[in-house]
């Protein structure tokens, strides 16, 4: 039986997942890396770290089926998007560690730019915000900050890539220097009007083009992975930013269809088709997955703490010592006994683009027990995608009528029915949750002919679960209230000196 191997390099473990053609998971393996903390409000990885990671994961699910490269018909890669790497084209080697999505450091950076009038045609370039979000002023920190780094990329020596460029280079032993249209979106470099790395955005953060990877389509045939291990031979035919492979995943390939990843994050997508449009209630456009090899977008907005606030519970408060167990510990009340939880550890994304501002734990009483704050901190899951889908609804003709979830925390039923409750919606979830591997498997598959069309994809999948909602709209609009009540307590916290 052959397989689609999908390597998902996430922003805390790589994965590498085999499907079967009827999208099925045969086996899976993953590995958990380090998360570097130089200072508040900095994130970097280790750029070997994340990469031995994803060589080990993909290894192992070889390993444990006693596979071959021989049964892999192609593999498809997705991967955290905006964490921002720098390597010596020479040498191989990265000049800094690679600064993650979820760093701030640029944010007096974006202010400066701010100030003196960027943001709009940044935007109306990009489809952005000037946020230290976005891979662009990461990369304008390295040459700034790493002795000597200015002068080697003038020269033409250094390359930038987000991590799928990274993972493709290396895979390739650097025959391959490319993304796709859904990473480079992501950049704040790239024009996804034009569809090409941008002139005006490159001479404004002093970037060279030269650092720039070739982009090629989600979908297509890219090269042979030419590293030992057992992977020889492989090849690789898709390409895509984790939440657009999700949202391709889902199979949200019409105008309106929409979804919400629970990762590390959370990061709603709403299909817009192939016209151009700017959000009016700060959310960003991007692009997406296309197999029409023509620019197509999307709404998004951003969490920036989604599961990661139950990893929070795990290792910083031990009030767990899984993350599965947060589930358990919350079903122990009734209720979160009027605590809320924002967890802004690295500001707030969507709707509010406030990098100033701070974790909140508020209505704490004598009688606060831990099952009090896990209940909080799941459902400040659930409120934060309420925010991003009110303000998605806003910006389109037609409210979404309901949410297709996906990722792990999607597996919390407990979530899943507080969401549909805020929401008044139904939250549909699929059988497959791992729709970040699951769409960058369907866009290698499709370029490799294991599946022929989206259509006959979407008749070997499986019935989803529906959860409809039991909350009147206003008692939903009460918790939503004091939600915001709080939200707005934690902003402008960390002020800039």
């Amino acid at each position: 039986m052959p397989f689609i191997l999908a390597l998902d390099q996430g922003t805390t473990s790589s994965r590498a997942i085999l499907f079967t053609r009827d999208g099925k998971i045969h086996a899976q393996a993953h590995q958990e890396f380090t998360q570097i903390y130089p200072q508040p409000g900095w994130v970097e990885h280790d750029p070997f770290e994340i990469l031995s990671s994803q060589l080990g994961s993909a290894v192992g699910v070889l390993g444990k089926t006693q596979l071959t490269h021989g049964d892999i018909v192609a593999a498809g890669i997705t991967n955290q998007r905006e964490t921002t790497i720098v390597w010596d084209r020479e040498t191989g080697k990265p000049v800094y560690n690679a600064i993650v999505w979820q760093d701030r450091r640029t944010a007096p950076a974006c202010e400066q730019l701010r100030r003196d009038g960027a943001e709009s045609i940044v935007r109306e370039k990009t489809g952005l915000l000037v946020d230290p979000y976005f891979s662009g002023t990461k990369v304008a920190w390295i040459l700034d900050n790493v002795p000597g780094a200015r002068t080697q990329a003038e020269a033409g020596k250094l390359a930038f890539g987000t991590v799928d460029s990274w993972l493709i280079w290396n895979l390739t032993r650097g025959a391959r220097h490319v993304t796709d249209p859904t990473n480079a979106s992501r950049t704040m470099l790239y024009n996804i009007v034009e569809g090409r790395w941008d002139p005006d955005l490159l001479k404004l953060l002093r970037i060279p083009e030269s650092m720039m990877p070739e982009v090629v389509w989600s979908s297509e045939k890219i090269g042979t992975i030419t590293t030992t291990l057992g992977l020889e031979s492989i090849e690789i035919a898709g390409i895509a930013g984790d939440q657009q492979a999700a949202l391709f995943g889902q199979l949200c390939l019409s105008p309106g269809d929409a979804k919400n990843t629970y990762g590390t994050g959370c990061f709603l997508l709403q299909n817009i088709g192939d016209k151009f449009l700017l959000s009016q209630k700060r959310l960003i456009t991007t692009l997406t997955c296309s197999l029409s090899r023509k620019l197509e977008y999307a709404f998004e907005g951003s969490v920036f703490i989604g599961g990661a606030v139950v990893q929070w519970l795990r290792d910083n408060l031990r009030l767990i010592h899984k993350s599965a167990d947060v589930e358990p510990l919350a079903a122990t009340v009734a209720d979160s006994d009027g605590v809320v939880f924002v967890p802004a550890f690295v500001g707030l994304g969507a709707p509010y683009w406030d990098p100033y501002a701070s974790g909140l734990l508020i209505g704490l009483r004598r009688s606060t027990q831990p099952g009090h704050i896990a209940r909080a901190a799941l459902e400040s899951i659930a409120f934060q995608v309420a925010d991003v889908l009110e303000a998605m609804n806003g910006d389109t003709a037609t409210p979404c009528p309901e949410l297709r979830v996906d990722g792990g925390a999607s597996a919390n039923d407990l979530l899943m029915q507080g969401q549909a409750n805020l929401l008044g919606i139904p939250v549909v979830r699929p059988r497959v949750i791992e729709t970040t591997a699951l769409g960058a498997a369907y866009l290698a598959g499709l370029a490799s002919g294991f599946w022929e069309s989206p259509e006959e994809i979407a008749r070997l999948r499986e019935p989803d679960t529906r959860f409809e909602p039991e909350m009147s709209p206003d008692e939903a609009q009460r918790f939503r209230d004091r939600w915001k009540n709080a939200v707005e307590r934690s902003r402008h916290w960390s002020t800039p000196a």
